[in-house]
């Protein structure tokens, strides 16, 4: 069930309509019968006050977007390519180089792939996902990420100073 309520009409581009000029809004029952908050852009520009609905702003008001950041604009854009780009060289080196007389080549490569898997994951998470669209499960996801990443950080960590290290299982492996 809704309820027809008359709001004042929108301005046109060429100008304002007089007042008196009114435009019928449905507003559905049960919201404001709970008085529910009611965002503005869930209801296509109504704010809700004493009176009952009210249209806000015109059909051509431009979207709004949060202010832009370069930390997740051109910077992070820049170090996500540059850190696929340098996985090349690294593994090079460490696979070059003994694995026990540089341990630290063989730490920086398994800290970049696993920054790289992050990267990549957030991404995906991002995609498909979404809190705005998914709510608690778009953060169980992102949660879910962060502490699988702390983990296989640990382990790099762990299997890099206590057990043979990431390049040398590597060509054990490869020669298996």
């Amino acid at each position: 069930m809704s309820f027809l309520r008359t709001v004042p009409a929108l301005r046109t581009g060429l100008g304002v309509r007089p007042f008196h000029t009114t435009r019928a809004v449905a507003v559905h029952a049960s919201r404001v019968a709970r008085d529910a908050p009611i965002s503005p852009t869930e209801t296509g520009g109504f704010k809700f006050v004493a009176g009952g609905p009210v249209l806000m702003g015109t059909v051509n008001d431009a979207t709004t977007f949060p202010s832009p950041s370069k930390a997740e604009g051109s910077y992070h854009w820049a170090f996500e390519r540059l850190l696929s780009a340098s996985l090349i060289p690294l593994t090079i080196a460490a696979g070059v180089t003994s694995p026990t007389a540089h341990p630290i080549v063989d730490g920086v490569l398994g800290l970049a792939i696993l920054s790289h898997s992050y990267i990549g994951f957030q991404a995906c998470i991002d995609d498909y996902v979404h809190e705005r669209k998914f709510g608690s499960l778009g953060t169980l996801c992102r949660w879910l990420l962060r502490f699988g990443t702390l983990g296989a950080a640990y382990g790099i960590y762990e299997f890099n100073t206590n057990d043979i290290g990431l390049t040398e299982f590597v060509e054990k492996l490869w020669k298996a």
